[in-house]
């Protein structure tokens, strides 16, 4: 019980490192800010997570009470990554009014027209 717990641990790092690495790779290799926001808030969000449940799962493994601070950096971390996201993007989308794609219009509409 004591190696499947370990591996467990090293499993949940493994995937957060990747994630951790995913998302700092999308932020500096992706070309617009929308990709570049999304790459970090989700991937890098997912990653601290993963992280932080190992740390959680780490001190309950050793008999540990959990670390309040690990609890309440991963509950900030879901509540705030992604309202941070929409601000920045709700920002740039109205810095960037004139360079918006038309709606689609309608085929009724493009026959009333000619």
């Amino acid at each position: 019980m004591i190696a499947l717990t370990e591996y467990l641990l090293g499993v949940l790092l493994i995937i957060g490192t990747f994630f951790i690495l995913v998302g700092a790779f999308g932020l500096v290799k992706l070309s617009d800010f929308f990709k570049r926001l999304h790459a970090p808030t989700k991937a890098s969000t997912l990653g601290v997570g993963c992280v932080l449940l190992a740390s959680v799962g780490y001190h309950l493994f050793l008999g540990e009470d959990p670390q309040p601070r690990e609890l309440l950096i991963t509950a900030f971390l879901f509540i705030t990554a992604p309202i941070s996201a929409y601000m920045m993007a709700r920002v740039a989308l109205s810095l960037m009014l004139s360079e918006r794609p038309k709606p689609p219009s309608s085929k009724k509409d493009d026959d009333a027209a000619t």
